[in-house]
């Protein structure tokens, strides 16, 4: 897997793609970074890579050819059988969820767009983009910060990135709930102890009462999330009990 970013910040990658998990996963070579200043495709001899709009408003817009040679400087340098995903980073996209994630981490190659100003003009978007994503309802000043957790959250699912491979399949998300609460040592703190079943070593009773825990959680904090929960029957039946336990 390789992430192309092309950005007119560079620099910000750098503390994040060189630290933690990210950074140790790069040095192993499980996945590669690759940073492309939008600017050094300028044509301009002050590097300028914004207009004003046609129609008149407030701000600037980046303009299509700069962005547009970028991109194909990087599909230049991919393999024509590679699978790619060009992603641009926007609150009008689709919201950013983790099932959107492992799809994204089944392709070889991903270029993230990250814009500037009030965004970028829309025949080069309409040429290159093949995903709009958002990380949430809200505004930021560029696409930076959304590009790079959608570097954190790909870049954990790939074979080798995480020292515990069970720590991606068990954690929030993860059939659609939400994880169970965790505890580790001291056994007991400030009066409140872990719970018994997870000092008892049964494994058996210790999976059914995380599963419960994760059901639990799920219906309090994101209840939304439970329509497409994977539930044995079971499970079900003991979500359905909570339900009438808490009148929902």
């Amino acid at each position: 897997m390789k992430f192309h970013i092309m950005t007119l910040f560079p620099e910000i990658f750098e503390p994040i793609i060189q630290s933690s998990i990210l950074g140790r996963g790069i040095s192993q070579n499980l996945f590669e970074v690759e940073l492309i200043n939008i600017r050094d495709f300028s044509e301009n001899k002050h590097n300028r890579v914004d207009d004003y709009t046609y129609g008149g408003g407030a701000g600037m817009l980046m303009a299509a050819p700069p962005i547009y040679r970028a991109y194909q400087s990087i599909i230049a340098s991919i393999d024509s059988h590679a699978l790619v995903r060009t992603v641009y980073l926007t609150p009008q996209g689709a919201p950013f969820v983790q099932g959107k994630a492992e799809k994204l981490a089944s392709y070889d190659h991903i270029i993230l767009l990250c814009g500037h100003y009030e965004g970028i003009d829309e025949r080069v978007l309409s040429m290159i983009v093949t995903d709009y994503i958002s990380i949430g309802d809200y505004v930021l000043t560029g696409g930076e910060l959304p590009a790079m957790i959608i570097i954190d959250a790909v870049a954990r699912l790939l074979p080798g990135v995480l020292s515990n491979e069970d720590s991606a399949r068990f954690e929030s998300f993860h059939d659609n709930l939400l994880e169970y609460p965790q505890y580790t040592r001291p056994e007991e703190f400030m009066g409140q102890k872990v719970p018994e079943v997870l000092l008892s070593g049964h494994h058996a009773r210790i999976e059914s009462w995380r599963r419960e825990r994760s059901i639990e959680r799920t219906l309090e904090r994101r209840p939304d999330l439970l329509e497409d929960a994977v539930l044995s029957k079971k499970e079900q039946k003991f979500l359905n009990d909570l339900k009438k336990d808490l009148q929902i």
